[in-house]
């Protein structure tokens, strides 16, 4: 009907109008049976142990995507309108899917994983998925800051409650004042198991992401955070009566970028 109203030959404007009077309902009737399936389906029943994409999400990527590229001339606000309903059925099942994980980690990082293949798959869809892609590289970005947190709980936690609950950012003040009967046990427990812990974050990382490049941003993004979160702690040390005593024990912020360094050259 388009290519014909462009060539302004209007002769089966009629027929073509009457066959979308009978399509689209019956269109809207399955999209909608679509829809309800999304949210009345057993979660449990369809739940992967695994933290990579889920395949229910893949289809759901490709039929959008699909959808979106078909309806970029056409413009039709009524298929924009059930995407999104489309859209907010997916949503609602990955969170029932994600909340079968034991750990808020493995939960972002399941979440993580889909946004991820969601915006691979809408980057082929071109510029018409500009859109929906934004909406989806803003939940990736929400859950890898979190994932990075938990991460970074699990391998350097000490370390990350102390400067939480003691260290301003601005390093000049202090939210709770410590001692160095605090600050001791933080600092040797640090230089002991460093660069260990380093090695078993980066592994896990390359193990458990999906994509290569979602990896690597995890990993700068982590790194980054524990030599700032380092940083605030060396300088506390040196603020307080009686830290001087722990500079033995403190690693060089030179020594841990280094070894940073190294593992972002294996990227």
């Amino acid at each position: 009907q388009l290519v014909m109203s462009n060539r302004r030959l209007p002769c089966l404007d009629t027929y073509l109008d009457k066959a979308l009077i009978y399509l689209w309902p019956r269109f809207k009737t399955v999209f909608d049976m679509y829809i309800q399936s999304l949210y009345q389906c057993d979660a449990k029943m369809l739940w992967v142990d695994g933290t990579h994409p889920h395949h229910i999400v893949r289809c759901y990527m490709e039929f959008t995507a699909s959808l979106i590229q078909l309806n970029a001339e056409c413009g039709d606000g009524q298929l924009d309108m059930s995407l999104k309903r489309l859209r907010l059925a997916v949503d609602d099942l990955l969170v029932r899917f994600a909340e079968k994980f034991a750990t808020q980690k493995l939960k972002h990082l399941f979440l993580l994983n889909n946004c991820d293949m969601a915006i691979s798959i809408l980057k082929e869809a071109g510029e018409e998925a500009k859109e929906l892609r934004r909406y989806f590289e803003e939940k990736l970005e929400s859950n890898l800051v979190s994932f990075v947190d938990e991460l970074l709980m699990e391998y350097f936690g000490d370390l990350i409650k102390f400067v939480k609950n003691h260290i301003s950012e601005d390093l000049i003040s202090y939210t709770e004042c410590p001692n160095i009967a605090d600050v001791e046990p933080v600092v040797k427990n640090f230089a002991v198991k460093w660069r260990t812990a380093l090695e078993l974050m980066h592994n896990e990382v390359v193990t458990c992401c999906s994509n290569f490049v979602s990896g690597m941003a995890i990993l700068k993004a982590a790194m980054a955070q524990l030599l700032n979160d380092y940083n605030r702690l060396s300088e506390c040390v040196k603020m307080i009566p009686g830290g001087s005593s722990l500079n033995r024990n403190l690693v060089s912020i030179t020594s841990i970028s280094y070894e940073i360094r190294k593992y972002s050259r294996t990227l």
